[in-house]
């Protein structure tokens, strides 16, 4: 572990570096800039999830959905599948939700990866793949993507 004042940072989270989202948000903010880094809706919130969300405080559906997702979501999941692709899907064994796609990528490491295992990050990438194989405690292996000749 690496010392960081009176507190200790671990190994893992030493390897990683500051969000670029976090850091080209600051930027924007400092210069007066358009941030084109982060998703901040330029629209109010459409009514009809505004009473959804009134409706859902007033009738006190205040509590975590199980942690592979709310049950009527994952049915209706599974009911699109299965009309967009002709596929059947059984949403309480094959369908999971997650709080977007950082959530589902740590999941999936999480789960499949072994320490020492390697990882392999094309570049391009999202900013979280790396810190995520390391988490899993996989090692991230960077491959640069070049276009055709």
């Amino acid at each position: 572990m690496t010392p960081v004042g009176k507190h200790r940072i671990s190994d893992k989270a030493n390897q990683f570096t500051e969000s670029v989202i976090r850091e080209m948000t600051r930027v924007a903010l400092q210069y007066g800039a358009v941030n084109l880094a982060q998703g901040f809706p330029d629209f109010p919130c459409p009514a009809e999830l505004k009473r959804a969300a009134i409706e859902a405080i007033s009738e006190d559906i205040n509590q975590y959905a199980i942690t592979w997702g709310d049950k009527a979501f994952r049915h209706a999941i599974a009911e699109k599948v299965k009309w967009y692709l002709g596929l059947n899907i059984d949403p309480e064994r094959q369908i999971t939700v997650t709080c977007g796609s950082t959530e589902a990528m740590a999941a999936v490491m999480l789960a499949t990866l072994n320490p020492g295992d390697e990882v392999i990050v094309f570049e391009p990438y999202y900013e979280n793949y790396g810190p995520d194989a390391i988490l899993a405690g996989a090692i991230p292996r960077y491959v640069s993507l070049h276009p055709p000749e």
